[in-house]
């Protein structure tokens, strides 16, 4: 019941509900339903929206979600249907404070009557990190039907289930700070439990910095395979950007029959015999005397500046 997803990044916005879409379509049991996503802009403005059904795909339909794209911090929540409103209270946020998310019902009245999600919002408010926002809502009530997930303006991140929630047998998180980016991600009641936060994290990552990204492209087919110095690499023309031939230091490339791949992922691009750029993808090709005939699977061969994997 809940997934609680909170990101600190250019495009945090979308980068959340890919988290979540990745878990959709993997998971099954408390989600695809309702969706509450809260983001702070740069402009300093807090923004929400919500859906009741529908999960990720909804809420990606929605069409303020792109007026949210330059939001460097975002959280949602998301589980089954039906949930009430309104359904800011499962992500509430301060625009001078930082942001609110988690799983189960964190926005349920605590033993002072304040939901826990709400106790450690003020926290953040009078400057507490967000690890002790969490431990002032959660630390002296340990029944509390909750996990929360504190995010500052900053990007300092946090989270922690209550001790109840932690003796489930259903739930997972992950967290991951590094240099520009901050996720953290919790959820129960959603199965295989083991691997869907980082799953979600994967996913987040892809989004905003896909592997696959590339900015030149050409056809494997005609190529010929040349000796040369170079284990591996490809070449292309210093004017035009075109593939001219694959360099390669085996001599199976040369046979009469072969086939394989004679550049991979991470090889060179070379331009006038300087490196510009590295191989993203390959393509598996059929060679004749030294010569590309065809290919198995796509014969694109992309790349992209730079000369390290």
């Amino acid at each position: 019941m809940t997934i609680g997803i909170a990101v600190h990044a250019p495009g945090a916005a979308r980068a959340a509900l890919a988290g979540l879409e990745a878990v959709e379509a993997v998971g099954r049991g408390a989600i695809g339903g309702f969706v509450s996503l809260s983001v702070i802009t740069p402009d300093g403005a807090l923004h929400n929206l919500g859906v009741q059904r529908g999960g990720a795909r909804a809420m990606l339909a929605e069409p303020l979600l792109a007026t949210l794209a330059a939001a460097h911090l975002g959280v949602l929540m998301s589980s089954g249907p039906d949930r009430p409103q309104p359904l800011s209270q499962f992500t509430p946020a301060a625009a001078d404070a930082g942001l609110m998310t988690g799983h189960r019902l964190p926005n349920m009245p605590g033993p002072d009557g304040t939901p826990p999600n709400l106790v450690a919002l003020q926290a953040l408010r009078e400057g507490l990190s967000a690890e002790e926002a969490i431990a002032r809502a959660l630390g002296d009530a340990p029944e509390l039907d909750a996990g929360l997930i504190a995010m500052t303006l900053g990007g300092d991140i946090a989270l922690a289930n209550s001790a109840s929630v932690a003796t489930r047998d259903d739930i997972g998180e992950a967290l991951l700070v590094e240099p520009g980016l901050s996720v953290a991600v919790m959820h129960n009641s959603i199965l295989p439990h083991e691997a869907l936060a980082d799953l979600a994290v994967s996913a987040i990552r892809d989004t905003l910095w896909p592997r696959d990204a590339w900015t030149g492209s050409g056809t494997a087919i005609g190529l010929t395979v040349r000796d040369g110095s170079a284990e591996r690499a490809l070449l292309i023309d210093t004017d035009t950007a075109t593939p001219l031939a694959f360099e390669a230091a085996g001599p199976e490339w040369r046979r009469a029959e072969w086939e394989g791949c004679p550049v991979r992922r991470g090889d060179p691009v070379i331009a006038g015999g300087r490196v510009v750029g590295k191989v993203i993808q390959e393509a598996y090709c059929i060679l004749r005397n030294g010569k590309v005939t065809s290919t198995r699977g796509g014969h694109t061969i992309t790349w992209t500046p730079g000369d390290t994997a």
